[in-house]
């Protein structure tokens, strides 16, 4: 029987305007299973992005329930913000259409940045070679360990969206969240992406939720979902 790790019941998200209240999600019911690499489809506009950083705890949902099965059973929702931050940082890792490299740190240094700083906000004093020795373990196994030491404007558009995959992965999340992270890449260099994707999915179970306007990748994926005006429609198969 599959493992659910991810549930969502009646998710809803809604902005107020000028114009009156804008609802963006309208009741979203989703189960995302271990070992899942799931594509999310759609017209620009329809709640993807929304839906995508809601589960990711970036943003919070109007009304609704959001459970994650990890460890144990969790809901993001009811969590301190301090309690939070540390359960999107140990088990959820992200991918964005834009890398959101620092320019002015190095490949590995951009790796480890995020676990520096929890580190450092921890109080702990645990050594940063350690730190280093697992960035470039990751940065190895995505193929560009040679590049460690050159900076994001130094190397291509592929190479630095592999950086990002390094970033999200260094923690051995449980789930991935991508957005669009494809969207600037050829066609080449995007298929080439999502084999890592693929290949982490099988060595680590990890669960991938992609949101995707390439439908040759969203082809490939386990599922596929199609929203439409806040809702998914029926799941294609």
């Amino acid at each position: 029987m599959k493992k659910e790790i991810l549930t969502t019941n009646n998710l809803k998200k809604s902005y107020s305007t000028k114009a009156g209240t804008l609802e963006v999600l309208k009741g979203i019911d989703f189960i995302a299973y271990e070992g899942d690499i799931v594509a999310i489809t759609g017209a620009s506009g329809v709640g993807k992005s929304t839906f995508l950083h809601i589960i990711g705890t970036l943003d919070k949902p109007t009304s609704g329930e959001i459970r994650y099965l990890i460890d144990k059973e969790i809901n993001p929702t009811k969590l301190s913000e301090q309690a939070l931050s540390y359960f999107r940082n140990k088990h959820i890792g992200f991918v964005f259409q834009f890398h959101y490299l620092l320019p002015e740190f190095n490949v590995l240094e951009n790796v480890i940045m995020p676990k520096l700083i929890e580190i450092e906000t921890a109080g702990q004093r645990k050594k940063h070679s350690e730190i280093k020795d697992r960035a470039y373990e990751i940065l190895k196994k995505l193929g560009i360990d040679k590049k460690a030491l050159h900076y994001p404007g130094e190397i291509s558009g592929g190479e630095q969206q592999r950086v990002a995959v390094a970033r999200a992965l260094f923690n051995d999340p449980a789930v991935i969240l991508a957005d669009e992270p494809t969207g600037n890449l050829d066609s080449h260099s995007a298929m080439e992406l999502f084999e890592l994707f693929q290949l982490i999915n099988e060595e680590s179970k990890t669960t991938f939720i992609i949101v995707t306007h390439n439908d040759a990748i969203a082809r490939k994926c386990k599922r596929k979902l199609k929203m439409l005006d806040g809702i998914f429609l029926k799941e294609e198969v």
